[in-house]
């Protein structure tokens, strides 16, 4: 028994030692800068100031209210385009064709986001692909600027954020018995009442899976917005970047930070709710 222990305690060392280095010891230290301010030069006392400011200042809750409510937005449109994706892959394809279709899902992230991102803009931009195409069709007058858009944000966040939600509704789907379906069919339920009353119970942990980690990587994306939003569209985590970097207010930054991994737990805890899921089941699905 001892040997056991020991054995297991060797195997879990180097991703506890991960864990502690690289996510508890930081936040313990971003906790303590946002509960800080700084009265002079190498000189700070504690405060709740940097709280206090973001609720004071509109920009500042303005701007995480629509981070939260496009995230969301995000990710159930995520949601709804893996689903029938994952269900052809796993329900409908043969084993070649699955494995092709799930390889072209795979592509796209091969390459950096960076590339990815920079690819809508060439092809999005009013001296783009697409524009171009529109003007030939005779859609268009005239180029149109397609970038800098809510609706252009949620298309390159549903694209960098899709294999992320259809992975875990494969494992779901895969694991879903075809008899069931069969014998739904043979007792008179039409396709409807088989995807609310046998599919989407069987499949809710991949579905809670893929939701917790699609929105909690929305919800922290940078480079996307961005890009893609221009000037006119903040995202949350633009705020915080210009905190830390801009500005050099580490103190502002760390409380922003904390209120962004607040919402993100707190949605996370609410879906969990929602669903009637527990985490341990639904990790297992991501």
């Amino acid at each position: 028994m001892a040997r056991r222990r020991l054995v297991l305690t060797l195997l879990l060392a180097p991703a506890s030692l991960w864990l502690l280095l690289l996510i508890v010891l930081p936040h313990i230290d971003l906790a303590m800068l946002s509960f800080r301010e700084r009265v002079a030069p190498h000189q700070y006392r504690a405060s709740w100031r940097q709280y206090q400011t973001f609720f004071v200042e509109p920009l500042y809750w303005q701007v995480f209210i629509r981070t939260a409510l496009m995230s969301a937005v995000a990710t159930a449109l995520t949601l709804l385009t893996a689903f029938p994706v994952a269900w052809v892959i796993t329900k409908v394809a043969r084993a070649r064709a699955s494995a092709v279709l799930f390889l072209v899902c795979l592509i796209p992230f091969w390459v950096s986001e960076t590339v990815r991102s920079l690819g809508w803009l060439i092809l999005l931009r009013e001296s783009g692909v697409l524009p171009a195409l529109l003007v030939r069709l005779g859609v268009t007058s005239v180029p149109v600027e397609l970038l800098y858009h809510d609706a252009t944000i949620l298309i390159g966040l549903v694209y960098t954020s899709l294999l992320f939600m259809v992975v875990p509704l494969i494992n779901s789907f895969e694991s879903l018995d075809n008899s069931l379906i069969e014998a739904a069919y043979d007792l008179g339920a039409n396709g409807f009442t088989i995807l609310r009353r046998i599919v989407i119970p069987h499949a809710a942990p991949g579905i809670t899976a893929g939701c917790i980690v699609v929105f909690m990587l929305t919800l922290g994306n940078y480079l996307t917005p961005t890009l893609l939003g221009g000037k006119n569209s903040q995202w949350f985590t633009e705020l915080i970047y210009t905190q830390f970097i801009v500005r050099f207010n580490w103190e502002q930054g760390a409380a922003f930070g904390f209120l962004l991994l607040a919402l993100s737990t707190a949605m996370v805890a609410l879906g969990l709710r929602l669903s009637g899921q527990r985490f341990v089941d639904v990790m297992r699905r991501a």
